[in-house]
C-alpha cells in the first residue's frame, strides 16, 4: 500500500466528540480514490459503484496528519476495485480500513464501457506496479 494523500485535520473537520467526523473523511477518501481511478483507466468518466464494510479502527484530532493509501487489486471489464487504509502520519496507527471500493468506467452518455486495462499503468511515485 502506498500513501498518496496527506490531510491535516483542522476543528472544522471533527464531530461533536472532538474526533474526526466520519463522513469528512470519507468524502476524501471516495474523492482520492476517483481520481486514482481515473488516473489508472484514463477516463474522467468515472462513478462510484460500490463500498464495501468501512472498518473504523481508530480516531483522529484537530492536528493530526493523516495519510490515505489506495490501490488496485483487480480489473473488471468495466471496473476497477480500489484498497483503502488511512493512518496517523505521525505514528502510522491505521484510522480505516476499506476492503473494496469499486468504480466503474463510462462512455459519454453515462454508460458502463470496457476500459481495457488489466494491470496498473499508472504508477505513482514510489509505487510498484
Amino acid at each position: 500500500m502506498n500513501f498518496h494523500t496527506r490531510k491535516w485535520v483542522k476543528p472544522e473537520d471533527l464531530n461533536p466528540n472532538g474526533t474526526l467526523f466520519g463522513g469528512t473523511l470519507l468524502r476524501w477518501i471516495d474523492e482520492e480514490a476517483v481520481i486514482y481511478a481515473i488516473v489508472q483507466l484514463g477516463n474522467s468518466k468515472i462513478v462510484t459503484k460500490f463500498i464495501s464494510e468501512i472498518n473504523f479502527v481508530s480516531s483522529a484530532r484537530a492536528g493530526d496528519i493523516i495519510e490515505l493509501g489506495i490501490q488496485a487489486t483487480h480489473f473488471g471489464n468495466t471496473s476497477i476495485t480500489l484498497t483503502c487504509e488511512v493512518r496517523n502520519k505521525i505514528t502510522r496507527k491505521s484510522i480505516l480500513t476499506i476492503d473494496k471500493l469499486v468504480f466503474v468506467n463510462l462512455d459519454e452518455d453515462g454508460n458502463p464501457v470496457s476500459h481495457g486495462k488489466t494491470e496498473i499503468t499508472y504508477a505513482f511515485a514510489g509505487d510498484k506496479p
